[in-house]
């Protein structure tokens, strides 16, 4: 796998000493790398070992990356690093069904000079069956450590490219000097997206082209087994192309469609249909309309792991005429049908696990619950992350559960991993422990009399990034019932502190929110920040979406609060 994938370097080129390519949370150790020694025993954890598995205390013993114990009663070797597990919660490590996390894309080819676009070579229109996703993988790239810190051990990564971007990985997000790879050539990533300024550039055209290209095989594989078989055939053409697809046509290798929305969902149920070949539907979001011809299809299916902005939900319109009403009460209606999917999914026994492909990992704990909040319950949560994704990768052998025998890969919280406040301690990734420091428990009502926490006045903050500490200042004020503010940065350009005006400025109990933009080599980049207030001061993090995430801390200044 390459090694020198998304480089720091080229981040920090991009902008400025302030941001770098990695996220950096405050963690003890997210590097997994303090294994000493290759045997451990965690004691009188309450252990969950499977979805709607009741919690039992138990001890795990684990060698080699290998569960080898577990149950009571164990016997703890000598040798073995003994963990005190009697305030932790364990739960099989999660697995995402599809991410782009630590993938780059390939460098464009060069255009021939005899280059006609109706008739493009595959390679320009974006066909690239041949390419591999773990030749596009880098363990150390973006977002890779922000999905671990999430619970995520094993990934299904998705090649970069166009219509037919190549064949999909199986790895592990464990420790940057082991290989990590699972498994080669799981599924065939499929788009919907054409080739620019030429064909097939639309979606009609990716269609037709598919088709094209699945007979096409189909045609050289006959060939193939006749010219090998009898004298007299003339020698088939196999293109790089047709070779890649042959294990499609063949049955052994699903075609993974990434299908948002109901008519690329059904665009996709009919090339399933016509030419038969294995399906996965992927980075599904609006699909309430197509459940049933999902379920009759025998289609794989992986969710967004991600819910609608409530922004447009929430808006109520003073003195708003009737059209206008309906309106609002449509986007209300089309926001709630929406959070209300993967319920329904459960609810027709369709399984169903998650892709994290384009999230922002920074809301996928707040999504979730959003899910389980309308009618996904605890069990089909747990089995989203779990046994499902597992079934559908084909590691059920040794991974989406907590048995003997199964790879070490787990997640330790400190309290029901449901519960509002539950937090990440640790992530087992084949025998590697990644561990990361939880905050104290926020007492709920903290701040005024009705729960939530003044926020109005002059904050100076600090956030670390692996290029170094950023500092500044940001003033929130309150006029009628919304939220201005504005916030200084070091610019990105090394021209020194710029401002910047922040929006969406949001209150939820103790946690506070708001977004800024930064402009840095011709890009905007939104800028998320995000934590939990305790008295005058605020722990938290600042997102840069893909870009991952960096710890960030603010102190209210007294003499500037408002409220004092």
């Amino acid at each position: 796998m390459k090694k020198n994938l998304l480089r720091l370097g080229a981040f920090s080129l991009m902008l400025g000493a302030w941001f770098a390519s990695g996220a950096l949370w405050a963690q003890s150790d997210p590097t997994g790398k303090r294994r000493v020694t290759d045997t451990y025993a965690i004691t009188n954890a309450t252990v969950f070992t499977g979805p709607g598995m009741e919690g039992k205390k138990s001890t795990i013993l684990m060698r080699n990356g290998v569960i080898t114990g577990l149950g009571e009663g164990i016997t703890v070797p000598s040798e073995a690093k003994v963990i005190a597990g009697d305030s932790l919660f364990i739960y099989p490590g999660f697995i995402a069904g599809a991410t782009d996390a630590g993938v780059t894309k390939p460098e464009d080819p060069k255009r021939p000079d005899d280059f006609v676009s109706s008739n493009p070579p595959d390679e320009i229109a974006g066909i690239t069956p041949w390419r591999s996703a773990a030749d596009q993988f880098s363990i150390s790239g973006s977002g890779v450590s922000d999905l671990r810190q999430l619970g995520f051990t094993i990934v299904q990564v998705q090649p970069d490219g166009g219509m037919i971007a190549g064949k999909s990985a199986v790895v592990l997000l464990g420790h940057e000097d082991h290989s990590n790879l699972l498994a080669e050539n799981t599924s065939l990533k499929t788009s919907f997206r054409g080739a620019r300024g030429m064909y097939p550039g639309t979606a009609a055209g990716v269609m037709a082209k598919f088709r094209d290209v699945y007979k096409n095989t189909e045609l050289t594989k006959k060939t193939s087994e006749k010219f090998n078989s009898a004298l007299g055939v003339r020698r088939p053409e196999i293109t790089e192309t047709y070779q890649g697809m042959m294990d499609v046509i063949s049955g052994e290798v699903p075609v993974m469609f990434s299908a948002s929305e109901e008519l690329e969902i059904r665009r996709a149920l009919k090339l399933q249909q016509e030419l038969g070949f294995k399906l996965i539907l992927t980075d599904l979001e609006e699909f309430d309309g197509v459940i049933n011809e999902i379920k009759a299809s025998g289609a794989g299916v992986l969710v967004k792991l991600e819910v609608p902005d409530d922004k447009a939900a929430k808006q109520e319109l003073k003195d708003a005429d009737e059209a206008a009403q309906k309106q609002i009460e449509k986007v209300k209606e089309a926001y709630q049908k929406a959070l209300s999917q993967a319920g329904k999914l459960e609810a027709a026994g369709i399984p169903f696990a998650f892709t994290t492909a384009g999230i922002k990992t920074n809301k996928a704990k707040e999504a979730l619950k959003a899910m389980m909040e309308n009618g996904l319950s605890e069990a089909g949560a747990m089995a989203a992350l779990t046994t499902n994704p597992a079934q559908m990768l084909g590691l059920s052998r040794v991974a989406g559960t907590l048995a003997q025998g199964k790879m070490a890969n787990m997640v330790i919280t400190d309290s029901p991993i449901f519960e509002e406040d539950s937090q990440i301690k640790h992530v087992v990734v084949d025998g590697f422990f990644f561990d990361y420091e939880t905050k104290a428990k926020k007492k709920k009502g903290e701040g005024s009399a009705d729960g939530t926490v003044k926020i109005e006045g002059v904050w100076e903050y600090e956030a670390e990034t692996p290029a170094g500490s950023g500092e500044g200042k940001f003033t929130i004020k309150k006029e009628g019932d919304e939220y201005t503010g504005e916030i200084t940065y070091d610019d990105p350009s090394g021209s020194g502190q710029a401002t910047a005006p922040i929006s969406n400025i949001r209150i939820d109990g103790n946690s506070m929110s708001f977004v800024f933009k930064v402009n840095a080599q011709g890009m905007s980049i939104d800028i998320e920040v995000s934590g939990d207030i305790s008295g005058d001061t605020l722990d938290g993090s600042m997102s840069l979406g893909t870009f991952g995430s960096f710890p960030l801390t603010a102190t209210l200044v007294p003499s500037q609060n408002s409220n004092k």
